[in-house]
């Protein structure tokens, strides 16, 4: 795994091409190594992602976000329309940044 960490964020990218692995490796590091960050989890590798490959990601991003930290993956191949709510996914790092940006403000005005 790749870990880029920024003052207010942390991308973690899989360098594997193995998506199972990767979210079953998530489902076990991040609560002990990122709980108190917010994450983003580049996904861009991955031409062609399935929303059953996506979906593996949903109980980590539901448990993160729980704690009051944001969880967003990176990933362009999937309709937006077919993407359940209960993840955020967006289709550029920069997007990442600026839903992770607004979710701070939001958290800060008590939201």
């Amino acid at each position: 795994m790749i870990v880029n960490t920024s003052s207010t964020f942390t991308v973690l990218k899989d360098q594997k091409d193995d998506i199972e692995d990767f979210a079953g490796y998530l489902t076990r590091c991040i609560p002990t190594n990122f709980q108190d960050q917010n994450l983003i989890i580049d996904l861009l590798s991955y031409a062609h992602l399935t929303i059953e490959q996506l979906l593996l990601f949903i109980d980590i991003s539901n448990n993160h976000r729980i704690s009051k930290h944001s969880f967003v993956v990176v990933n362009s191949a999937l309709d937006p329309d077919i993407i359940p709510d209960e993840i955020m996914v967006v289709p550029t790092l920069l997007e990442a940044q600026d839903v992770i940006e607004m979710e701070e403000i939001e958290r800060d005005l008590g939201f």
